[in-house]
Parts: structure tokens; C-alpha cells; sequence
């Protein structure tokens, strides 16, 4: 009895297995679908769908439309210009000295005040002057009495010597005395004059017409004509030169042009290029090349009526060196160059919709931002001259406006300056 009772409860759970099963198989299936199915996903993003991208694009049949600035070729008047850097040089510059010895007694002139020629300046002690003057006038008077002495005794001597009452010897000794007298007093009337000279120098007066500088010399001081520093400087400043060099492969074109006698008209710009100073002429070019530069020297005059040029100052100078009338001329931005040369992206419209086309060109002089188009391009032509480093020929195009400033942006919000644009023909962010 005892060894029966565990063989009859031990034998339902040999019979009656669990229902189970079936969930345990499924949650491993479960798991690698969980695994798989995310990373085919990702694969597809990554991988497959970037490759796709250029195919789909070349079946839709067009690129995007990429935002750029054009702007029309025109026809205008070129002035081909040669820059150089120069110095205002003064027509005339002068520093008065004392041509005698002396104390300055009066300073008769204004510091930086204009003069005229001849204006007072200054005075030195006239006193010793005009002693020296009395002293040689008095010595001319006395020799001019003994001249006419002589001439009298001589008047004397040829009546006896018509009488034979004298010798020959006689009255040639005394035309020998008559001529001694005459030359004295020749030498006391230069005497007289150098004294009258010296005395006039003691009233300096201005040689040229100027503007004077800052005194040099203070009044009361001695001062001698061996002085180096002067008294003051006179500069004219009207008219007033521009020295400056130009490269010596232009020198040929502009020695025919001032040979020939055509004026030719130069401008001045302050030391940042953008104000206009003073407009002149070319009057002479310098006669040697200097061999360490390769360059050679032209001075140009200006009227300088305005005193906008100031000796000694730097300015950038612009020769005008030739003038191409009507030539058609486009943006030097607009102009591209690449193996086959220079080329240009012009603006095509066909059906409301704008593309670009590669045009040869062939190039001219250039005038600031403007360079002359000799072949290639016919005036009204859309150019493009800002966006071209995404454009092929063919490329679809949005002619946009160049944005200019601050006013582009946002309230509250600075701009950039210089007219930059970002890709969709906005001004970029800061």
C-alpha cells in the first residue's frame, strides 16, 4: 500500500504534459524581426536613397534653379586710365634770406597769410647802409672836381700848345690826368650803386607770389646772409604740380599722345581713392627712365583754386591715358576665364523660364569696375556677375536684385555690408 500511493500521484504529470509550446517558439522570431527590420531601414536611408537621388533628378529632366545677379551689357564712352601714387610738388617754393649783415628790426608779414610779389617782409638796420652810401657819394663828388679841373687845364694847355708855347709832352700828360679822373669817378657812381644795393636789401621784400610758412627768425635777432635757415618760406600754391611715375611699357602711348599736342587730362584722389581732389593737365615728362624702378618721372599741373592740394601731400594719381568712343562694356565681374579663354554667362529667356549660356568673349581695356567687350557680346545682353561659380551651361536661373545694405535686413537685426547674397538671393545671417 505504501509503495503504490507515489506511482499514482507521479503518473498525471507523465500524461498531462503543459500547453505551452508554442509562445516560446515565437519569441525568437519576434526578437530578430525587432533587429532586422529597423536596420534595413536605416540602411535604405543612408545607402540607397543618396544614390538614388542624382537618377531621379536626371529622369525629372532639370536641375535647380540656381538665384544669381545679371546686369545688361551698355555702350558708353571708356576712358582707359593708368594709376600711380604722387606727390604735390609747389611751382615755386622760396626761402627768403638776408643777402646783408644786420639786426632785424621789423617782421612785416603774417604767418600763413598770402603775398604778393614785392610785398614787405622784413627790415634790417638800414643805418650802416646809408652811412656807406654818404661816405662813397662824397668821394664821387670830390673826384668829379678834380675831372672837371683837368678838363679845364687840358682846354688851356692845347691853346699854348697852338701857340707853340708848350711841348706836346705836356698836353698828353694832362689828357692822361683828364682820363685818370674820369675813370675814378666811374668807380665812385659803382661804388655809389653797390651802396644803394646794399641798402635796398635791407628791405626784404617777397620774390614770388605765396602763402608764407611759420617765422624762422624772431625780430631783434642778428642775422647774416651766410644764415641757412632763413627768415621764412614762401610757397605757391596756385598753380600747383603733381609729381609721379608711371611703368615704362605705358611710356610709348603716352609720349605719342604729348607729342602730338593733345592735352591730356589727369585727376587726384585722396589716399583712399575716392575723393575726387582736383582735375589737371599733363606738361612734361621726364627726359631718362630710372634703371632701378623701370619707371619714369611726369609732373601735371593743376589749377588748385580750392587749395585742395597741399605740398608734400600723397595722392593717387589717374591718367587718362586714351578714350574709346561708344564701346560696349559689361562688369569685370561678369567676365570669366578658364582653358579655352575668357567667357561669360549670359541670361537666356525662353517660355518663362531663364537659363544661361557660355559666351566667348574677347576683352579690351578695362576702367575701374567696367572692362570693354570687343566681340562676343551685343549691348542690352543679360550677363551674370554674381553666382557663377554653380552655373554650367544650361542651368536654370533666377535673375534676383543685389542686396545693398542694411535695409535688406530685418529690424533689430545688423546687416553685412558690400552687397554679398546668400544662395537664395538673400542677405546671409549673421
Amino acid at each position: 500500500m505504501g509503495n503504490n500511493s507515489p506511482k499514482t500521484s507521479a503518473s498525471p504529470a507523465i500524461q498531462a504534459p503543459p500547453m505551452s509550446g508554442t509562445p516560446k517558439r515565437r519569441r525568437p522570431l519576434l526578437k530578430w524581426l525587432f533587429i532586422v527590420v529597423p536596420a534595413l531601414v536605416i540602411g535604405y536611408a543612408i545607402i540607397v536613397r543618396p544614390l538614388s537621388r542624382p537618377a531621379e533628378r536626371a529622369r525629372s529632366g532639370g536641375a535647380r534653379t540656381v538665384p544669381v545677379v545679371a546686369e545688361p551689357a551698355r555702350t558708353t564712352n571708356l576712358k582707359v586710365r593708368v594709376f600711380s601714387l604722387g606727390t604735390v610738388t609747389p611751382v615755386n617754393s622760396v626761402t627768403v634770406r638776408s643777402r646783408v649783415d644786420g639786426q632785424l628790426q621789423k617782421i612785416l608779414f603774417e604767418e600763413g597769410r598770402a603775398v604778393e610779389a614785392g610785398a614787405p617782409l622784413a627790415e634790417i638796420d638800414p643805418r650802416p647802409f646809408e652811412a656807406q652810401k654818404q661816405q662813397v657819394e662824397a668821394q664821387r663828388a670830390k673826384d668829379t672836381t678834380l675831372l672837371e679841373n683837368a678838363r679845364l687845364d687840358l682846354e688851356r694847355f692845347n691853346k699854348l700848345l697852338a701857340q707853340e708855347s708848350i711841348s706836346k709832352q705836356q698836353v698828353d700828360t694832362q689828357q692822361a690826368l683828364v682820363r685818370q679822373f674820369e675813370a675814378s669817378v666811374r668807380l665812385d657812381q659803382a661804388q655809389v650803386d653797390t651802396a644803394e644795393l646794399q641798402l635796398s636789401y635791407a628791405h626784404i621784400t617777397s620774390p614770388i607770389s605765396g602763402r608764407t610758412g611759420l617765422r624762422l627768425v624772431d625780430q631783434g635777432n642778428m642775422i647774416h646772409a651766410s644764415d641757412n635757415g632763413g627768415i621764412v618760406v614762401i610757397t605757391q600754391l596756385s598753380p600747383i604740380s603733381v609729381v609721379f611715375t608711371i611703368p615704362q611699357d605705358v611710356l610709348p602711348r603716352i609720349l605719342k599722345r604729348f607729342k602730338g599736342g593733345d592735352p591730356m587730362e589727369i585727376e587726384t584722389f585722396d589716399r583712399d581713392g575716392r575723393t575726387l581732389l582736383a582735375k589737371g593737365k599733363l606738361i612734361t615728362i621726364d627726359n631718362q627712365i630710372d634703371p632701378s624702378t623701370g619707371t619714369v618721372k611726369l609732373r601735371a599741373e593743376f589749377p588748385n583754386e580750392d587749395e585742395q592740394l597741399f605740398p608734400n601731400q600723397f595722392v593717387n594719381v589717374q591718367l587718362i591715358a586714351e578714350q574709346i568712343e561708344d564701346v560696349t562694356v559689361v562688369s569685370q565681374a561678369a567676365v570669366q576665364r578658364g582653358a579655352a579663354g575668357t567667357f561669360v554667362y549670359v541670361v537666356v529667356s525662353k517660355d518663362d523660364q531663364k537659363t544661361v549660356s557660355v559666351r566667348p568673349v574677347e576683352t579690351g581695356p578695362a576702367e575701374r569696375s567696367a572692362i570693354a567687350i570687343s566681340k562676343g557680346i551685343t549691348p542690352g545682353e543679360l550677363v551674370v556677375v554674381d553666382g557663377v561659380d554653380k552655373l554650367r551651361e544650361g542651368s536654370s536661373v533666377e535673375v534676383v536684385t543685389r542686396s545693398t545694405g542694411p535695409s535688406d535686413q530685418k529690424p533689430g537685426k545688423p546687416g553685412k555690408s558690400g552687397g554679398k547674397r546668400s544662395r537664395e538671393g538673400k542677405a546671409p545671417k549673421e
